[in-house]
């Protein structure tokens, strides 16, 4: 795992473009850079397969966005990458990380159920998708003790 870089932003939509029916612009991405988010890659063997967003706020953060190529996927690459992006918040001193995941995302739910996150909230109709919108279940991790150690 690495920083992310504006060179890193054409590899990073190519995947976003491939795993996400409603993806994030190329804007998206260099606006999370020049706020100065927490933005890393997974290069692993020279090719970025994975890549996360984390926008602190204050003692907080919010998980904004992550991908992991399609070729890799269900090989752990989410799993490192969500664990990086909570090392580096417990490195700011940060307290607390929420996100939002589509209600139908099975496989995103377990992954951050088993990384310590609770659901906290519902956000009726909060993504958008084939036959409207689709709910987001709010999700948050303490981190005080969770990576100590």
């Amino acid at each position: 795992m690495r920083t992310m870089t504006l060179r890193d932003v054409d590899a990073v939509l190519a995947i976003e473009q491939a795993v996400q029916a409603y993806p994030w612009t190329r804007g998206n991405f260099t606006d999370a850079l020049d706020h100065g988010y927490l933005c890393c890659v997974d290069d692993t063997g020279g090719e970025i397969s994975g890549y996360a967003i984390l926008m602190p706020v204050l003692d907080e953060a919010e998980l904004l966005n992550i991908g992991v190529a399609a070729a890799q996927q269900r090989k752990g690459v989410g799993r490192a990458m969500l664990l990086e992006m909570l090392d580096l918040a417990c490195k700011k001193n940060l307290l607390r990380v929420f996100l939002e995941v589509r209600s139908s995302n099975v496989a995103a739910l377990a992954l951050y159920r088993s990384a310590g996150f609770g659901e906290i909230g519902l956000r009726r109709g909060y993504y958008r998708n084939v036959d409207g919108s689709e709910d987001a279940i709010t999700m948050a991790c303490d981190l005080v003790g969770e990576l100590d150690g």
